[in-house]
């Protein structure tokens, strides 16, 4: 399975940590170890006037559920990216992989971030209430959090399987929105999700054996995340469209982007998620991208490419049409 291009990079980048970098103007970074372990990156705005909250993306990195880390050197340079052109607070999160840890870890790691949010949130507020943080314990009250984040701006970014986490959760807030209070989703960016099904696409059919990452390799990936019994390309975390699936109706989605890349066989299958978003109304552009494989934006080989840097300046700008809102005006 290691041998394919894809798995080789994500294995590479994610032996390969971040470097010791001086911090810039403007943009810093922080490891909190947690369950599960995430990556704080906080724009520079917010270091300038400590009564201006943020945005907070939540991202979660690619890597086929059994590879890739959210301390690698390739996710470190693309969430600072993020922080930057957005203006927000990036959370990156550290989830399980396979196969030590199989569905659904990943997907209830991806839960557990957004009810760790609010709960910083409510604690931050409390302690407004109570007279500082340390009634509450000074442990248990993330700083960037509490200081400069907007739970009710929240947005969930993901690449590859990412993406796939990225949508669960979303659909989990979007579900059950009171568990999660104060954290609204305004918006999700999913990334060449990592979707599948037991019928055939058409790019599925044309680019199966693509030279960087080929169907067969993506197969396996799933083998190893579902267990024996559960394997099924049809699995709702697979398949958003899956007969029976269950969650709430589309309708109830937030705005979804969704990027593709010209070469990837599972392109196909994030347009037809993303029409049937538009056709219940849900704002669900699709950024194609030429010339571009498979997580061309976020592996560390592709990083320097016009293509990359490009997707992640369009990322932001349709972002921004939703996190400069108040969350509360979006109604699930």
């Amino acid at each position: 399975m290691l041998k394919s291009p894809f798995f080789k990079q994500h294995s590479r980048a994610s032996r390969t940590p971040a470097p010791r970098q001086r911090p810039r103007p403007g943009l810093r970074r922080r490891t909190v170890q947690g369950v599960p372990p995430a990556r704080r990156f906080l724009a520079g705005a917010a270091a300038a006037s400590a009564r201006r909250r943020l945005p907070i993306v939540v991202q979660f990195h690619g890597g086929g559920f059994v590879t890739g880390s959210s301390s690698g050197a390739a996710n470190d340079a693309f969430c600072r990216r993020v922080a930057k052109l957005c203006d927000a607070i990036v959370v990156a999160v550290g989830y399980r992989l396979a196969p030590e840890s199989r569905y659904p870890a990943a997907f209830d790691d991806g839960v557990r971030v957004l009810k760790w949010i609010a709960k910083q949130a409510n604690l931050a507020m409390m302690s407004k209430v109570g007279g500082g943080v340390d009634t509450f314990g000074a442990s248990t009250v993330e700083p960037w959090i509490a200081a400069h984040g907007d739970p009710a701006r929240c947005v969930l970014l993901g690449a590859s399987c990412g993406a796939n986490i990225a949508d669960y959760v979303t659909r989990k807030v979007v579900e059950d929105g009171k568990l999660f209070d104060p954290v609204k989703v305004v918006a999700q960016v999913l990334m060449y999700p990592f979707f599948i099904g037991s019928v055939p696409t058409h790019s599925e059919l044309r680019l199966a054996n693509s030279y960087f990452y080929d169907k067969s390799t993506c197969i396996l990936a799933w083998r190893l995340f579902l267990s024996e019994k559960e394997f099924n390309l049809d699995h709702p975390a697979a398949n958003p469209l899956a007969p029976g699936r269950g969650g709430p109706p589309l309708k109830c989605m937030p705005p979804t982007l969704t990027v593709i890349a010209e070469h990837d066989w599972m392109r196909d299958r994030a347009i037809a998620y993303s029409e049937e978003l538009r056709k219940v109304n849900v704002d669900s552009p699709v950024l194609d991208y030429k010339d571009t494989v498979h997580e061309f934006a976020t592996m560390d080989v592709f990083l320097k490419t016009p293509q990359a840097q490009a997707c992640a300046e369009d990322i932001a700008i349709w972002m921004k049409k939703y996190i400069s809102l108040r969350g509360h005006e979006f109604s699930y």
